[in-house]
Order: structure tokens, then sequence, then C-alpha cells
């Protein structure tokens, strides 16, 4: 089945200076991403048939994004070089355990207009993606992302979503983050919350009372991320707690993104009905899987070097 990831691709400028602030670094490194983009990626890594719904600024970092898609073998007839907006860019700084900050000067990305997704065919989609970020911010992305839920919503199409908290994007407007969540977290099938979101987007002060709201408020299959502690699934109203992958993280940026990739890489091997009828035993494996194309990412510095190391060998 083929899948729709819809959001931002922008480039990071990763500060090579480890455990650097921005302002003390001075080295940095482009790499492309943006995490509808880096599912995209992870997912065609993988073998699925996947396109992204992007816009990026016609100028070289736009025209890089675009090549880097067709590299990894998504489509990118719905990425559009835009004339009149710069490509947006994320500095990013990482620390001595592999955590990462973010500071974005927004571009192209937020320009993606309610009529440009309009005209995406969804004829032979299966499964779309949000991957909210910069998608829940005012503007024109904003409006393009209400307009294809709804659209979905009229078709038998499952629905992704992650919501990619980022406190530097909504410190001062959180409830307008946690609102438009609730609204996308109501109308999925599949959504991935880290253990902060879980606790931001319920207002719980633990993950197991979030996930047990999130149980109640959700006919979602869903995943909370708990980092070295593993994933906790939450599936037919039981929670239970899927073992994380050890490794020796060199750099965490595109983990989630590429557990995401391989949940709905294992799903577009399905049919809909299928899906829909798996069981607990079924999801624990998917969850397992995609545990382990997240630890892989965790090896590599750079989200998109990392996927070239991804393929579905790595589930045997």
């Amino acid at each position: 089945m083929k899948i729709l990831c819809i959001g931002e691709a922008l480039i990071d400028m990763i500060c090579i200076d480890k455990g650097k602030s921005l302002s003390e670094g001075n080295n940095f490194l482009k790499k492309p991403g943006g995490a509808p983009t880096n599912v995209a990626a992870a997912i065609a890594a993988l073998g699925g048939n996947v396109e992204l719904a992007a816009k990026v600024g016609n100028d070289p970092f736009g025209k890089q994004l675009i090549q880097v898609m067709n590299d990894f073998g998504v489509s990118t007839r719905w990425m559009l070089a835009d004339d009149h907006y710069f490509t947006t860019f994320a500095f990013v700084s990482l620390m001595e355990d592999g955590e990462r900050d973010f500071v974005f000067n927004r571009g192209a990305d937020g320009e993606l207009t309610r009529e440009e997704v309009d005209a995406i065919d969804l004829t032979d989609i299966s499964i779309i993606h949000f991957g909210s970020a910069t998608g829940f911010l005012p503007g024109p992305l904003q409006a393009a992302y209400q307009g294809l839920l709804q659209k979905a919503l009229q078709k038998d199409i499952f629905l992704s979503f992650d919501p990619n908290y980022r406190h530097l994007l909504f410190k001062d407007n959180q409830q307008a983050f946690i609102d438009q969540s609730w609204n996308f977290l109501a109308a999925c099938h599949f959504f991935k919350v880290s253990d902060e979101e879980a606790m931001l987007i319920t207002g719980c002060l633990t993950v197991n009372d979030a996930a047990t709201q999130l149980l109640e408020k959700t006919k979602a299959v869903f995943c909370i991320t708990l980092g070295k502690e593993g994933t906790l699934l939450g599936f037919n109203g039981i929670t239970t707690v899927i073992p994380s992958i050890p490794v020796q993280p060199v750099d965490t940026t595109g983990a989630g993104d590429a557990f995401v990739g391989a949940v709905l890489y294992q799903l577009s091997e399905l049919s809909l009905a299928s899906i829909h009828a798996l069981s607990a035993v079924h999801w624990k494996n998917i969850i397992t899987n995609a545990n382990k194309a997240g630890a892989r990412t965790c090896e590599y510095l750079g989200a998109m070097e990392a996927f070239k190391h991804l393929n579905n060998q790595i589930f045997k």
C-alpha cells in the first residue's frame, strides 16, 4: 500500500562541536531533515512505497532536499519548490548524551497551502502520516493539515500522527499545540508520542496516567517512547512495555522518525482489513521491529546518513 507523508522539509545545521551550545559552536554540518521527511526516507529505505507532500524554496537547499528524497526512492511529485520563500533551516546542537536542541529559521515549509494539498491525488493512497512539528503553527500549512485530515476521514485511509513537540516553537502557546494534537489523536488510527509529549498533552504527571487517559479518550493504537526503558504500547485497552534495543548513541536525531517509518512500512505490507484485525502479538512484533530501526538510527550522525543503513533485513 502507498503511504503519503505531509509536513516540513528542511535543512538541519548540526553543530559538530559536540557538547557545545549553538552560541559556543563554530562548526556546522548541513543535513537534510524535517520529521515527516525523515519518516518518508525511512519508509523508502526499508522498501516501502511512499510520497512526500512538502514545500521548499527554489534554492540550492530545496533542490538538495528534493534530490535526496529522489535518491531514497521517495516520490517527490508533491514536493513544491517556491520562488518566493527560502528553504527552512533548523540549527541543532548535540550534547554529550546524543540529545539535541533546535532553533528554527522558518521559511518555505510553512507556506504549503490548502489548495496545493487539495490537488494531491489520494486515489491510491492507503496510509497518511501527519508529522506536525511546524504544522501546528499559524499559517498556510496549518490549514493544509486540517484540510487533508478532513478529506482523509471521508475516505478509507489509515491515519498516522506524531506531534513532534518542540518547546522553542510553542513555548508561548502550548495550549494551541495541545488542542490541535487532541484533534488528530481523536481522528487517527495510530500515533506515536514521547513520554514528555504524552504528559504535556494529557496534563498528567506520570506516563502511566497519561497512557490511561489516552486509552480512554482515543480509539487508536498508540506508542509512548520511553528512551532506554523501551516503548509503551497501548492496544485494545491494555498497555505493554516493549524493551528497547541497547546501543551506544552517536546521535538520536531521527530515531523517532525511523521508529514511525518502520511501523508504517510494516503496516503497508498488509491490507487495510488485515491492519484492523491485528492482534496484540502482531502489534508487539511490529513495535519490536520499529525499536530496532530506531536503535540503528542512533548509531550514525544525522538521520539521512543513518537511513542509508536501514533495510528490512534488520527485522530478521
